[in-house]
């Protein structure tokens, strides 16, 4: 059997660091060079389902867009539906819509009002936590709507931002982290 830490080196060692995008002095995680190969996603996809295996999981919500490629495959995995929450105008039906900060400005996450029911236990995830901020406000989009939060997770965490602090009641879970830029 296959220890997971020498699992979750081999997932680092596919991450690509790309220097200097979107802007001078940021460091880019690029998670396409994991995805693309067969066997890390799958090792990605059972970390995390099998974390939260026993959890009697109703609906996974993925954020828009990564969030959508390793929630539905974990949805699946747990036997569990997924739902989508997506940016501003994105969703046909009607939604609930949740303003978050940015450093410089404002942006909207969406949810189908139809999309949870009260009581349907949620796994939350996104493929990376920075700041925290989108997955705030779409934990507060779920909650509204009445879920109840089993579990937030994520490929992968850039720790040194911080976002951990603003989701610390839901203990997020995170693969891949990063301590330094």
């Amino acid at each position: 059997m296959v220890d997971s830490s020498d699992i979750v080196k081999s997932l680092t060692a596919k991450v690509r660091n790309i220097p200097d995008f979107p802007r001078k002095g940021i460091v880019f995680r690029d998670i396409t060079t994991l995805l693309k190969d067969g066997q890390a996603l799958r090792q990605a996809v059972s970390l995390l389902a099998d974390r939260y295996k026993d959890e009697r999981i109703d609906k996974v919500v993925g954020i828009e867009s990564r969030g959508f490629v390793l929630g539905a495959a974990v949805a699946d995995r747990l036997g569990a539906g997924f739902v989508p929450v997506r940016k501003r105008g994105k969703l046909p039906g009607p939604t609930r819509r949740m303003e978050y900060a940015l450093e410089y400005g404002t942006d909207v996450v969406e949810i189908h009002v139809d999309a949870i029911r009260t009581g349907e236990r949620v796994l939350m995830h996104d493929d990376l936590l920075a700041t925290g901020g989108t997955m705030e406000a779409a934990l507060k989009l779920v909650l509204e709507l009445g879920a109840t939060i089993v579990g937030v997770c994520f490929l992968v965490e850039l720790s040194f931002l911080g976002g951990r602090r603003r989701l610390s009641q839901h203990t997020p879970y995170a693969i891949i982290r990063y301590d330094a830029e």
